[in-house]
């Protein structure tokens, strides 16, 4: 059974979000690395690039498939987990924690209330 914390934002591509103020921490949640099994590659954004909400930002390969990562949210990424980079595994280990990928600065915050609640988000991926 998949982890859907309640404090998260979610988009239906299966990112999460965290918002405070006008900053958002972004990752992959449970129920996504679940389905990707061990994961043995991440690709991030760069510092400083601009990304809108749905754009392909990030890869992550597993040892059976390679999927995009889409950023939920726009805004101008001020941060990267480069121990993300360096331990890829801390996706399957700790998704919501050591395992996030990036951080942004919203150019639009309105935009948050358009992603999925925890319940919405549970409800799309069968979760009980």
């Amino acid at each position: 059974m998949s982890n859907i914390p309640n404090d998260l934002k979610y988009a239906k591509s299966h990112e999460w979000a965290r918002v405070s103020d006008n900053t958002a921490v972004v990752g992959v949640s449970d129920h996504a690395q679940q389905e990707l099994t061990d994961v043995v590659f991440v690709e991030l954004p760069s510092v400083g690039r601009s990304l809108k909400a749905g754009d392909s930002c990030a890869v992550v390969e597993s040892v059976k498939t390679a999927n995009d990562v889409y950023s939920p949210l726009s805004g101008e990424v001020t941060e990267v987990n480069q121990k993300v980079v360096d331990d890829p595994a801390l996706v399957n280990n700790d998704p919501y924690g050591e395992g996030w990928f990036f951080k942004l600065k919203l150019t639009d915050p309105s935009e948050v209330e358009q992603l999925l609640t925890p319940d919405q988000y549970g409800a799309q991926i069968g979760a009980k």
